[in-house]
């Protein structure tokens, strides 16, 4: 079987490709980096590594590479024959390869191809493969829709795995930590066939998501925060301290309850994915600044973001959420002259009130959940 996978950087290549190959998949890797898909194209496999004591070595062959930009047509070649399309390419990107693969979908209708095809947008945004199918749409005409109804499947995708910040001499070569997830929304999928190994698939997306967004994501910054507020610059640093192991376990302590009181997660089950995921940032084997973790922090002090849902949803659910108060507190003192946000943050703090900057970048709207920051912010 084919996959065309867009994306052939680290993440590409050393997570969604690793699974692709291991699931008997040739792989067309589409990317723009010279380089690289240069050396995909002599040497036809590469190797990642595993970031633990193992160092176990992946050896992924069957591939080939192709510039999109210098060769779009064989790009849309290679959507026409596949039996998957991936992406990992970043979610301001997806625009820029929808009109090759409408172009692809086109060829397939116009060969009358029935053969149904998946194409899974593997980013780290919520709804990826949806909103891929809304740029690749503004290409299609009626009867190319009708088209895509029955036989294209766009199904979002949750994916998760540390890829750290990395520079080999082989160009090729990647480590990845070796804690990966997967999960495919089944019910929007066209090619039943296709059922990785790997990959779980799942009736309902959404539990799935808010598990590694309030779990990971609110999880690395709570270490980050925590980290740089006492001082850390490496989060393998941070997190050795116990003040920020301990905030870090009582922060996922505070969004397991969300997510076992929201979602009916087994509270023994969803303990253990905690434990894990501590595990992970406790890998002395990835290495991760404390700047880059906790980089576009009034992005990260959004509404629906990783701290203001999870206490929003608490608070409506008489559940404990002091914890995560406690971090945003430190992300409001979160001061890193190199972050154009971390500046413009320092900047709305002097020129304003407290509560007026919390409402301005959180767009909260209960003053006593206002207050409650505030008040732990000026501790």
């Amino acid at each position: 079987m084919q996959a065309t996978h867009f994306g052939a950087g680290n993440i590409g290549r050393g997570f969604i490709g690793e699974i692709l190959a291991s699931n008997g998949f040739s792989i067309d890797f589409v990317d723009i980096n010279e380089t690289i898909i240069n050396a995909l194209n002599e040497r036809k496999a590469y190797d990642i590594e595993l970031a633990d004591a193992s160092k176990k070595r992946i050896h992924v062959e069957n591939v080939d590479g192709l510039n999109n930009k210098d060769n779009p047509a064989a790009v849309v070649e290679s959507v026409f024959k596949a039996d998957i399309v991936t992406t990992a390419i970043g979610p301001n990107v997806l625009p820029f390869i929808a009109e090759l693969i409408a172009q692809g979908i086109q060829k397939r209708q116009a060969a009358g191809l029935e053969k149904p095809l998946d194409i899974v947008a593997c980013e780290n945004m919520i709804g990826g493969s949806q909103f891929l199918f809304g740029k690749v749409k503004e290409f299609l005409t009626t009867e190319d829709l009708a088209y895509v109804e029955k036989y294209i499947g766009f199904p979002n995708a949750a994916v998760d795995r540390i890829v750290p910040i990395q520079h080999h001499e082989d160009s090729l070569f990647v480590s990845v930590e070796p804690f990966s997830e997967w999960v495919i929304d089944e019910t929007q999928s066209k090619n039943k066939a296709v059922h990785l190994d790997g990959v779980e698939y799942v009736a309902d997306l959404e539990p799935y998501i808010e598990r590694k967004l309030f779990s990971v994501n609110t999880g690395h910054a709570t270490v980050a925060y925590t980290g740089a507020y006492k001082g850390y610059k490496t989060i393998g640093e941070a997190i050795k301290d116990p003040d920020v192991l301990g905030k870090l376990k009582a922060v996922l302590a505070e969004t397991g309850n969300l997510l076992i009181d929201k979602w009916g997660f087994d509270k023994a089950v969803h303990q253990a994915y905690a434990d894990k995921i501590v595990g992970r940032f406790e890998n002395p084997y990835i290495s991760d600044g404390v700047d880059r973790v906790a980089r576009t922090p009034i992005r990260k002090l959004g509404y629906d973001e990783r701290f203001i849902r999870p206490i929003r949803e608490l608070k409506d659910r008489n559940l404990d959420y002091q914890n995560l108060v406690d971090v945003v507190a430190m992300i409001l003192s979160y001061n890193d002259p190199a972050d154009q946000e971390s500046v413009e943050l320092q900047k709305l703090l002097a020129e304003k009130t407290v509560a007026e900057v919390i409402k301005e970048v959180t767009g909260l709207k209960d003053d006593e959940l206002i207050g409650e920051i505030v008040k732990t912010y000026q501790k």
